[in-house]
């Protein structure tokens, strides 16, 4: 049988493993920050009638350029913004890997604060371009002054800062965006994947977007959406990065399907987005629940919560396995993190929670 030693691989990735969590058959699957709530009959019968109606046309090629969903995410982000300044491709993963191909590749570096999102370096990887690791403190914060000292030390083509950050939670300080965009040589690129979970009060990048081209904001409709299936992303920047990132994309990614599922669910978005704040009310719980038990807990601005274990964090993720939870080990030694669902998803992980530590005691 033939293995990846046996094919002229590139040398960078002999050895690795495809990205992704687990996707195990449990009864409670709270490991990839899915929203756990359906979609709603009346927006699942607006987005089938919405495909049904691009069906007979499926012999043609989709609009290029995605013209009327890009002025439709333009409208719903508000802050001023115009379709040319929104782009759009099948999940943010998508729109990161087309930012590193025209930002990015060969001879440049890109830079990100760990822990952070996993996808980073691997899409860093996958377009030649290298990879620098920067810290942050020893509680997961960051600051304005850490965040410019390591630009500085390192003068990246690209930053990634993400807020709310992944797999900690918790929304950057504008003021550390801010510093970083004067510090930074090259684009910088605030992940905001999980934005509609953030706590009152909590600034978007989208604000400071004027009079900054080098900026980009990205978004998904993945989680608050619940729109995960449908592998939808987009950003939001000055219109010359737009054009920049048209450069590299494939001819018609995006589907004529993709792009009218989108449109539909835009459309219908109070009835999707009504479940943030019921999935904000269990991230709350599930913080409060735990830090009384005496575990450490990230603070968290997203729909997941990231806390610390005894011992070793592999064990305690295989402990809450058997009890049929499913959460995700993110490589964090001693913690692990849990997307907040439904309140019986929650009552289950908790319930969980409490049998291990019984047995380990």
């Amino acid at each position: 049988m033939t293995t990846l030693d046996d094919l002229p691989i590139r040398d960078d990735l002999r050895g690795l493993s495809p990205y992704g969590a687990p996707q195990l058959d449990v009864p409670v699957r709270l490991n990839t920050n899915e929203n756990s709530y359906p979609v709603p009959e009346p927006v699942a019968d607006a987005i089938a009638k919405a495909l049904t109606a691009e069906l007979r046309d499926l012999n043609r090629y989709p609009d290029r350029d995605a013209v009327a969903l890009r002025a439709d995410l333009a409208a719903y982000l508000g802050h001023g913004l115009a379709g040319e300044q929104v782009w759009a491709a099948n999940g943010s993963n998508e729109i990161q890997q087309q930012l590193l191909q025209a930002f990015g590749g060969p001879g440049r570096t890109a830079l990100g604060f760990t822990p952070a999102y996993s996808m980073h370096p691997l899409l860093a990887l996958g377009t030649g371009t290298g990879w620098v690791p920067a810290r942050r403190g020893a509680d997961f914060g960051l600051t304005a002054d850490e965040a410019v000292a390591q630009v500085r030390e390192h003068n990246p083509d690209v930053v990634f800062l993400c807020s709310p950050n992944n797999p900690t939670g918790t929304a950057l300080d504008p003021a550390v965006v801010a510093a970083v965009l004067d510090a930074a040589p090259g684009m910088v690129v605030v992940d905001e994947a999980y934005a509609e979970f953030a706590r009152p009060g909590t600034v978007s990048a989208l604000a400071v977007l004027p009079g900054h081209p080098r900026l980009v904001v990205t978004r998904t409709m993945s989680k608050a959406f619940g729109f995960a299936g449908g592998r939808l992303g987009y950003l939001a920047a000055d219109p010359a990065v737009v054009a920049a990132v048209q450069l590299v994309r494939l001819p018609y990614h995006l589907s004529a399907l993709t792009q009218a599922a989108a449109r539909a669910a835009l459309a219908h978005r109070d009835a999707l987005l009504g479940t943030v704040d019921a999935i904000k009310t269990q991230r709350d719980r599930i913080v409060a629940e735990l830090r009384a038990r005496g575990h450490r807990v990230a603070d968290s601005d997203a729909n997941f919560v990231l806390f610390a274990v005894e011992g070793d964090q592999a064990a305690a993720w295989r402990a809450l396995l058997e009890r049929g939870v499913l959460v995700r080990d993110v490589g964090l030694p001693g913690w692990l993190r849990v997307t907040a669902g439904t309140p019986a998803e929650t009552d289950a992980f908790l319930t969980a929670m409490e049998n291990v530590r019984e047995r380990e005691e």
